[in-house]
């Protein structure tokens, strides 16, 4: 690329961007049997839709993420992202990558992110003081969606001085697809890496009650994790800790604030109307626009596999639509205007599935109900302050949320 844009959005050039539809009004791929596509590189890509085929893709063990990076792999991305380091546990399948996942898994058990609730919960409260102390209008992205997440992956981690303008920048170069250039991404990932070989140098020689430490103490006694991969561990859960909820929060609340509106009041009433709203906003609400950058959770068959009734060839790219398969008609009905404080009829496939579901499923629910919830209790008037096609989103990135978004009440 010869121009980059930035985080914000805005490009180098003087022509405004187009206004971009909320991610709840998005046009899903129609579900369907497997269809042959393209990836932007021009490689070819198997597209499920399907639930029942999008979940067999993600539990199959005849395709995995490490095929993606064998020698004789075809290219799937344009340029890197955090998403294509061979060293990260996301892209190592089997035996070593559960022994990976076992150093970190612990931290992150329904009954280990019970023990944090009281004090997110103390955090969601001070953001809030601090939002009503601000005054309305406010960015309540800036003030409440993203420091959030960050405050409670900083505590988890030890990361108490952590730079939030630097880490909002490697996250957006970690999860470019056209927002910089090659060279500008592996800047930022080289620095990026060199903090998480700084933190780990750290923590071996004064360990701490944190993850980092943890994950330390557990590859000595593994003794075959490689210091590649505890730094890919380090900076992917930097990265991952806080993405997903700041985006998952910040889309939320462009529904709930504008189409949703109608629902803050119960969202205020009680936690467990907040968790069952939380599981249909992440089912209904994708991440990012799958179909502009990637068109879903990539794997690589290793032999041939029947999926759908299509027969998939060995060393074929597939991509798993979960936002597809999140809407599929043969599984999920009505809408989240009907829906929103109903259960799940199937399990939704936001965070994925199988061995490499996402290890931080428990915590951003955790944080995404109680943000919700005491946000509608304390500010039940709250509304947007502008029209929602003018929202500024972040752009050219793996996921899409708002970059700022002004709110009253």
């Amino acid at each position: 690329m010869s121009t980059e844009i930035s985080a914000t959005g805005a490009g180098t050039g003087t022509a405004p961007l187009p206004p971009l539809p909320p991610l709840h009004c998005l046009r899903h791929l129609e579900p369907g049997p497997p269809r042959l596509a393209a990836l932007p590189t021009g490689t070819p890509v198997w597209l499920v839709s399907r639930h029942a085929d999008v979940r067999q893709v993600l539990t199959d063990p005849r395709l995995g993420r490490a095929p993606l990076y064998a020698p004789d792999a075809p290219p799937v991305t344009v340029t890197p992202n955090i998403l294509d380091n061979p060293q990260s546990m996301l892209n190592i399948d089997g035996a070593e990558h559960q022994r990976l996942r076992r150093t970190v898994q612990r931290a992150f058990t329904p009954r280990a992110i019970a023990r944090w609730k009281p004090w997110v919960a103390s955090v969601v409260e001070a953001l809030i003081d601090e939002l009503i102390d601000h005054g309305s209008p406010v960015d309540i992205v800036a003030g409440y969606t993203r420091p959030l997440p960050v405050a409670v992956i900083s505590r988890l981690m030890g990361l108490d001085n952590l730079d939030s303008k630097r880490l909002a920048h490697w996250s957006d170069h970690a999860l470019s697809t056209t927002a910089y250039s090659a060279e500008a991404i592996v800047t930022a990932m080289n620095e990026f890496s060199a903090f998480g070989a700084g933190v780990i140098a750290e923590r071996r020689a004064e360990p701490g009650d944190d993850l980092v430490s943890s994950l330390l103490a557990a590859a000595a006694e593994d003794g075959s994790i490689t210091e590649a991969q505890l730094v890919a561990l380090v900076i992917g859960l930097v990265v991952a800790g806080h993405e997903t909820t700041m985006t998952s929060l910040g889309n939320a609340l462009v529904y709930l604030l504008h189409d949703g509106r109608e629902a803050w009041q119960q969202l205020a009433s009680d936690e467990t109307s907040a968790a069952a709203a939380t599981e249909q906003l992440l089912r209904a609400v994708p991440l990012g626009d799958a179909h502009e950058h990637m068109p879903g959770l990539m794997r690589r068959t290793v032999e041939d596999v029947e999926i759908g009734g299509v027969v998939i060839p060995a060393g074929s790219v597939v991509a798993a639509d979960t936002a597809a398969a999140n809407q599929d008609p043969e599984v999920f009905t009505g809408d989240l205007r009907t829906e929103l404080f109903s259960p799940l009829t199937a399990p939704m496939l936001t965070f994925g599935a199988g061995p490499h579901h996402c290890l931080g499923a428990w915590l951003a629910r955790m944080e995404l109900e109680l943000a919700l919830h005491r946000l509608a209790r304390r500010l039940p008037a709250l509304r947007m302050a502008d029209a929602v096609d003018g929202i500024d989103w972040r752009r050219g990135l793996l996921t899409r949320s708002p970059n700022s978004l002004r709110v009253t009440w």
